[in-house]
């Protein structure tokens, strides 16, 4: 009998296992699609870590606050020293680091000042005082080393060492009350406890001294085209946003609105940050979410 098959049908070749090069781009695409799916959730999730870390410093450094002045008959922890070296008041600043660029130790040496200061028996943790996205360093000898702290103190608690804001000069500041107690935090005659925040991450072309003062401009009455920030503004670490420690001792997230609330970095060596002297901003809710957080106007 004839071999039909091995006569009238032609071999068929066998494969040797590698990919053609149509398979290889179809694999490429999906694995770019996939990446393009999944980069983004990652990122997500580290800047979600990264910012439940921050909040969690804040608690720390909020709790700590209550503490302190539940050992000192309620009276706080000031937001800054005075320019007068000789006010008795200075001692109780929760620092006195004036925070710059230079080749110095209190920018970079947390035993300078942060752990001497009142408020830090009862953190234990100057990592606390330094949001972990802030990445700022100082030049030391060629070394590039961490800054000490990116959080500032509302300013109307304590103010400068017991000064209001009329004394820095501001034509607003008699409408406002320094607050020296946690007993006068009260519904009537501030935000409240839970609505008056105490720390705040600030960006780190801005920060310097140990307060961050809301500029009040527009703020009772409500006049919203008179809204600016003046040397202080808050960081912007949080995909747009900041952390803060409220009163109470809780802490939130916030992220702003307008895009003139998160301009871009200055350079340090050349500026203090894009609100000094003044940045107007008429309309920005950003700054009167800030305004109604911070202070009450006296009656």
């Amino acid at each position: 009998m004839k071999n039909i098959l091995s006569q009238n049908s032609r071999a068929i070749p066998e494969r040797n296992g590698a990919f053609t090069l149509i398979e290889l781009v179809v694999v490429l695409a999906v694995v770019a699609i996939l990446a393009a799916i999944l980069l983004p959730s990652l990122k997500g999730a580290d800047d979600k870590k990264e910012g439940v870390e921050c909040m969690d410093n804040k608690r720390l450094m909020g709790l700590g606050w209550l503490m302190y002045a539940q050992d000192n008959r309620d009276f706080i922890v000031l937001s800054s020293q005075s320019d007068n070296a000789n006010n008795p008041l200075n001692k109780y600043a929760w620092c006195q680091q004036e925070e710059d660029f230079a080749d110095s130790p209190k920018n970079y040496d947390p035993s300078v000042d942060i752990t001497t200061g009142p408020l830090y028996p009862y953190i234990n943790s100057y990592m606390a005082y330094r949001c972990p996205l802030d990445t700022s360093v100082i030049d030391h000898d060629g070394t590039l080393l961490p800054r000490v702290r990116s959080i500032s103190m509302n300013f109307f608690l304590g103010g400068f060492a017991g000064q209001g804001a009329a004394e820095a000069g501001y034509s607003w500041g008699n409408l406002y009350p320094i607050y020296m107690k946690t007993t006068d935090l009260t519904a009537t005659a501030s935000p409240g406890p839970s609505d008056t925040w105490v720390f705040v991450d600030e960006r780190w072309d801005c920060i310097n001294w140990g307060n961050y003062l809301t500029d009040m401009a527009g703020g009772d009455p409500n006049e919203p085209g008179l809204y600016a920030f003046v040397e202080d503004m808050p960081a912007m670490y949080h995909n747009r946003g900041a952390t803060f420690a409220f009163a109470d001792g809780h802490a939130l997230l916030e992220h702003w609105q307008d895009p003139r609330t998160t301009p871009p970095y200055t350079n340090p060596a050349t500026s203090q940050g894009p609100a000094l002297p003044q940045l107007d901003v008429p309309r920005d809710e950003d700054v009167r979410w800030l305004q109604v957080r911070s202070v009450t106007a006296i009656p």
